[in-house]
């Protein structure tokens, strides 16, 4: 048996492709930002792998290719994102049964991100549109359009602690039933080229992509509530990015929405990607989050915790180490469109000035903090993200 096979050519290239692309990042200024790089190619390589090797246009499966241990496009951390590919003119039935969760949502796309472009959406909605039986069953149909390549679902958490995921998988009906098709060292091949592609090609996206829409505003600031690039009909985002010197910290100030079943404000590091939100406070949903008597949300950017009389301040977002990065908040399952009043303003302040511009103080002890982190973290174990 010949053993001159050299089928991981092409990906153990592209990983070493990728390492100068990390290794070279213009806007590594740490040894943290370095070794955050390094764990970020591990995550693109799972990534490019399960892309290249989990899935089977005859036998399509739902595979969860973004996760803590897999980050990208600043990945939210309330999400968990299935894909699935298709073939044009093929029809496929997708069943499930709906969880608890705050919003599910569905989208077909044509083609992939790139740098600097999102990918057309086919089709969008969320399960508002199915015909879901009491028990939480659901069964839909749909034939694969001119240009279509994949479908994205989000599955959506407002409230960490209580809401449960669902259930959901996809068949080809004229396929079922039958054997996969054999393993060649021709399908090998091309599952090991399309993963050397995917790696390099996800890499660039993403380094890319963010100064063609985040980078676009001026530093610390928010846009107006708007529709997320390459993203749903039900839903609106607001992006931007923050730099903060030793000694400051920026205030985030937007109306509590009652108009949708998701709010969320998030902040992400300079690899356009999620920072760790499972033992760090980065993020909060407006179930998470402490409204104001004047329904407003004012939340607090710092690498420090600002205190208030009775301890730190409840909607504290860490920034782990980054004196830059990226902001985003985001709108789902809205019953209405949003306007400028809707969205956030911020204001970027002396440290030690923060408590000016919070007139309702919410304090959290330490205890009351250690706490908070614990359920962060039984709540993504929970979820089983990766």
């Amino acid at each position: 048996m010949s053993s001159s096979l050299d089928l991981t050519k092409p990906l153990r290239d592209a990983i070493a492709e990728a390492e100068e692309l990390i290794a070279n990042a213009p806007f590594i200024r740490t040894e943290q930002d370095r070794l955050e790089g390094y764990e970020y190619l591990a995550g693109r390589i799972r990534m490019a792998m399960q892309t290249a090797f989990d899935y089977d246009l005859e036998r399509p499966l739902f595979v969860n290719p973004t996760h803590q241990f897999s980050r990208q496009g600043l990945d939210n951390p309330d999400a968990l994102y299935f894909n699935a590919f298709l073939r044009e003119g093929v029809e496929y039935v997708v069943r499930g049964r709906r969880g608890t969760t705050a919003d599910l949502s569905f989208q077909v796309m044509a083609g992939t991100y790139g740098p600097g472009q999102a990918p057309r959406s086919c089709a969008a909605f969320d399960d508002r549109e199915l015909d879901i039986a009491d028990d939480g069953t659901f069964e839909f149909r749909y034939t694969a359009e001119p240009g279509a390549t994949t479908l994205i679902v989000r599955e959506v958490f407002n409230d960490w602690d209580t809401e449960e995921r669902g259930v959901l998988w996809i068949e080809r009906p004229d396929t079922m039933g039958r054997p996969a098709a054999p393993l060649t060292e021709a399908r090998l091949a091309k599952r090991y080229e399309v993963a050397a592609r995917s790696l390099v090609g996800s890499i660039q996206t993403w380094f890319a992509f963010p100064h063609f829409f985040q980078y676009q505003q001026p530093v610390n600031t928010l846009t107006p509530p708007q529709t997320t690039p390459g993203g749903l009909a039900s839903q609106r985002s607001s992006i931007g990015h923050y730099e903060l010197g030793e000694d400051q910290a920026l205030v985030i100030t937007v109306p509590e929405c009652t108009d949708c079943a998701y709010q969320a404000v998030q902040i992400g590091s300079d690899w356009y990607v999620s920072t760790d939100y499972e033992t760090h406070q980065t993020s909060l949903t407006k179930a998470q989050a402490v409204t104001d008597p004047d329904g407003m949300m004012r939340f607090v950017v710092s690498e420090r915790p600002p205190s208030v009389p009775g301890g730190s301040i409840a909607n504290w977002l860490e920034t782990t180490g980054h004196r830059t990065g990226s902001m985003m908040l985001r709108w789902q399952r809205l019953e209405r469109d949003l306007g400028p009043e809707d969205g956030p303003s911020v204001e970027v302040v002396p440290f030690d000035s923060v408590r000016d511009l919070l007139p309702h103080h919410s304090p959290v002890t330490p205890e009351e903090y250690a706490a908070r982190i614990a359920a962060r973290q039984r709540s993504v174990a929970r979820r089983m993200l990766s």
